[in-house]
């Protein structure tokens, strides 16, 4: 798999980790052991949260379980025709609520970011793959799956071992490849917001 410090350069001093992690879709097929999966739960796990509220909740499917046709049906076919590799579905969603006085939390999806964002990093580590997705039915996934209400659906991921850019789609191939960003003084403002 195609390392993104291969490809990539940040403009100031930071981690190899990461310039390294990027979410590919061409992933092989192959399965991961629960082990596997679990340490990467536990990364997400020490992530930080509001009043350490911890609101993220991951539901997950092994590809070839009883539950695996019902989250790739969640899935935009645009999505479909890659994820069907992963070994692993993962819906994120976020409890709206504190567990402390049960008073609505704000930062509930920016901490769910966080755990996310700190499952990705350990994937990436461990040489597996991961792709955030948006694009899959959000009331269908809230129903199909019993999410209650005081519950907020965030997004899916895909997990998986790295596959061949070949064996996916022509026009996916084409975006199989770590991508940049936009310079730094765009996302950053000191004092006031400017456009």
């Amino acid at each position: 798999m195609e390392k993104g410090s291969e490809k990539r350069q940040a403009d100031h001093p930071v981690e190899k980790i990461f310039l390294d992690r990027w979410s590919p879709r061409a992933m092989s097929g192959d399965s991961i052991s629960q082990e596997e999966l679990l340490t990467l739960f536990e990364a997400a796990r020490w992530a930080p949260s509001s009043y350490n509220n911890q609101p993220w909740r991951f539901l997950y499917a092994h590809r070839d379980t009883p539950e695996w046709p019902a989250f790739l049906d969640l899935l935009v076919d645009a999505n479909k025709i890659w994820a069907k590799n992963a070994a692993v579905l993962v819906l994120i969603v976020s409890k709206k609520t504190f567990d402390h006085n049960s008073k609505p939390s704000i930062t509930h999806s920016f901490d769910a970011g966080a755990a996310w964002g700190s499952l990705a990093l350990q994937a990436s580590q461990s040489g597996l793959v991961t792709h955030g997705m948006q694009g899959f039915d959000y009331d269908k996934a809230k129903t199909v799956l019993q999410i209650p209400d005081e519950f907020q659906v965030e997004a899916m991921v895909a997990i998986g071992r790295p596959g061949r850019k070949e064996d996916l789609p022509p026009e996916v191939q084409e975006r199989e490849t770590p991508n940049g960003r936009r310079p730094l003084a765009a996302s950053i403002f000191e004092g006031a917001f400017r456009s």
